[in-house]
């Protein structure tokens, strides 16, 4: 038994206290493996970095850009400054989603932390919490940090603040859509218990489905494709809801959540009901 289990072997977890020493233990492993930080220094800088990179490209090839595509930007600069940055983040954070389970079943961790903790239900609420936690924070900070450099670059074209309407809560929501992708991926990962199955499943989910769904002709395939987790998720990360939107920012994330809370209780039942 690990160091990180053996301080949740004296009982099973009962009550806040017990919750509690759960939580402190899954920190200490989640945040001891390498690949952990690795995953989360690679989100820090990949969401300023491409950030920089395409409001630059933006504010260079403006001149060239359609009236449209200008008016576009005019009405969402925050938009334009946020979300290249942290979709390109978003495999990152679903290896790391899916490894902070599957990764347990891989090398029979997950046998020694159910000894520790019989009741299973427990230890998936707290890794999940904790797994959210530590991306919200590092992905809060690497979202204003993209924002005040993707400011200064555009400001030659858009004068844009966080006092202005809906760019704090689009801001902070980029960090929220990351926290529940990683918790989208973690419940893939408890469900196939597999990393590289988890992160296939995942991959195909957020890069591969949304563009193959939108071919669907009509009406239908407009709202499927809105309907897709991530693609209503993103939305949070939008200051207004712009034309061709089906979502308002908040409807969106609130059909991630959905989505997500749905695979979540699958991968709870399913916890019960398997043996590890």
């Amino acid at each position: 038994m690990t160091a990180a289990t053996a301080r949740t072997a004296s009982g099973p977890v009962t009550g806040k206290s017990g919750f509690g020493n759960l939580m402190q233990s899954e920190w200490t492993k989640l945040t001891s493996v390498r690949s952990t930080a690795w995953t989360l220094i690679l989100l820090a800088v990949l969401y300023p970095a491409f950030t920089a990179l395409f409001v630059g490209l933006t504010v260079s090839s403006w001149d060239q850009m359609t009236e449209s595509d200008r008016a576009l930007a005019f009405q969402d600069p925050a938009a334009v400054i946020l979300g290249s940055g942290f979709l390109i983040a978003q495999p990152a954070i679903c290896v790391l989603g899916v490894m902070a389970i599957a990764s347990e079943y891989s090398t029979g961790m997950i046998r020694a932390s159910l000894l520790a903790v019989p009741r299973r239900l427990p230890l998936l609420v707290a890794k999940a919490v904790v797994l959210a936690l530590l991306v919200f924070g590092v992905s809060v900070l690497a979202a204003f940090a993209s924002f005040f450099i993707g400011q200064a670059m555009l400001s030659s074209k858009i004068e844009t603040s966080l006092g202005d309407p809906g760019v704090f809560r689009a801001v902070v929501g980029t960090a929220l859509y990351l926290a529940v992708l990683a918790l989208f991926s973690f419940a893939i990962g408890a469900i196939v218990r597999r990393t590289a199955a988890g992160i296939t499943s995942v991959i195909i989910f957020v890069l591969v489905l949304a563009p193959l769904v939108q071919l669907l002709p009509g009406k239908a395939g407009e709202y499927a494709h809105s309907y897709l987790p991530t693609e209503a998720g993103i939305l949070i990360g939008q200051a207004t809801k712009l034309p061709g939107d089906l979502l308002s920012p908040w409807q969106g994330f609130g059909v991630f959540c959905l989505w997500t809370v749905a695979l979540f209780a699958l991968a709870a039942f399913l916890l019960k009901r398997r043996d590890a």
